[in-house]
């Protein structure tokens, strides 16, 4: 329900007394926390208690998932000899990020506990900035392990990106993710600021200003549409390799009199160019999913109609992001053949149970030496 009236620090604070119980957004705010709440916010009543309770418990659910399987793949990738190649570095970087969104969850959790952000506008640029951080880079991650694997498939001979080239991808991430969160930071352009049930912070997407709209479109295309090409023609690209080869393989087949030559054509019924497509549409989704909704939400704020920014759809995106962050070590490490043995070898207790390669198999099936299968699982390695 949307309150019109004035807005200002005090407007509602002192006026929400005698309405029945219904108080705006903000009126439980410090006195001195009080220039923090956007004018936007205090148009809303008060969230019921069952949604601050919903988003609490999701929180929590989220951060134990989140440490617990971005921790396995720092500990498993960052000990583990067989594991570490050039391409897992970039699933390494990624869970570090994943785990640096995480510093926030209990920040929001104490901040949810009191009913305002701790810490004021210092406590609010804070949790910003690391959101900002770990958001900007892992998205730019997720596009650099897009183009590694297309690398990697394409010309697994010597297309593979060298230990020193990752290394300077991965220092590019984080230089990468500095910029558009420095600057709001120091107010140099644009700004940090509550939203939301006004317990988590991101950048000023609602202050109408030529400045600040300018901000919000820089920074959509910085962290959104960039990344969002590359993966997107990373995979295509990838696709379009796999479908070219496995055709290929197909017509030499045919010349040799054999039933193919992809050596474990029997072993898996689900066709390489398959089972390619559906990996780079997991990937793609998941980076849909988190990024999106903010995205989204930003350009209504500056460009359409802000009565549609609810506090309860402004947390969406939050949730959106935090929850891909627990989703990011499953998809790009728990389907890793060798993570998984490993995890098997070190924690029988999680039940996983990781078929070994038996190796090629024999006869007239094995003639190439290097097959669309071959080429689909050496990224992996």
């Amino acid at each position: 329900m949307h309150l019109n009236g004035p807005s200002g620090p005090q407007a509602y604070v002192n006026d929400s007394s005698g309405d029945g119980g219904v108080f705006p957004m903000g009126h439980g705010y410090p006195v001195e926390y009080q220039h923090l709440v956007h004018s936007h916010w205090r148009g809303f009543r008060e969230a019921p208690i069952y949604y601050h309770a919903g988003f609490y418990i999701a929180f929590i659910v989220l951060m134990l998932s989140n440490l617990f399987g971005n921790g396995l793949v720092v500990w498993i990738f960052s000990t583990s000899k067989s594991l570490r190649t050039p391409s897992n570095l970039l699933i390494l970087n990624l869970a570090i990020f994943d785990l640096f969104m995480c510093t926030n969850m209990p920040h929001y959790l104490l901040n949810a506990t009191v009913g305002y952000l701790v810490g004021g506008d210092l406590g609010c640029d804070i949790y910003a900035l690391n959101g900002g951080i770990s958001g900007m880079g892992a998205s730019i991650t997720n596009a650099f392990i897009a183009f590694d694997r297309y690398k990697t498939i394409s010309n697994p001979i010597d297309g593979r990106l060298s230990y020193g080239q990752i290394v300077l991808l991965i220092i590019f991430t984080w230089f990468w993710a500095t910029p558009f969160s420095v600057l709001p930071f120091f107010q140099i352009w644009g700004r940090y600021q509550p939203e939301g049930f006004l317990t988590t912070c991101s950048f000023d997407y609602l202050t109408n200003t030529d400045d600040n709209r300018l901000f919000v479109r820089t920074i959509f295309v910085w962290s959104y549409v960039i990344p969002m090409l590359m993966i997107m023609v990373s995979y295509y690209k990838l696709f379009t390799h796999v479908r070219v080869h496995e055709k290929m393989l197909a017509e030499q087949a045919k010349k040799m009199n054999v039933k193919s030559l992809s050596a474990n054509a029997n072993a898996d019924s689900m066709s390489v160019e398959l089972r390619i497509a559906k990996a780079a549409l997991i990937i793609c989704m998941l980076f849909i999913l988190a990024w999106t909704p903010y995205s989204v939400v930003a350009l209504i704020g500056c460009f359409g109609e802000q009565q549609l920014i609810t506090p309860f759809v402004s947390m969406l995106p939050c949730l959106a992001c935090k929850s891909v962050s627990c989703l990011d070590p499953w998809v790009y490490a728990a389907s890793h053949p060798k993570y998984r043995l490993e995890l098997e070898r070190r924690m029988p207790w999680l039940g996983i149970r990781e078929k070994q390669n038996s190796g090629t198999s024999g006869g007239q099936e094995s003639v190439a030496s290097v097959s669309g299968d071959t080429l689909a699982l050496s990224v992996q390695n």
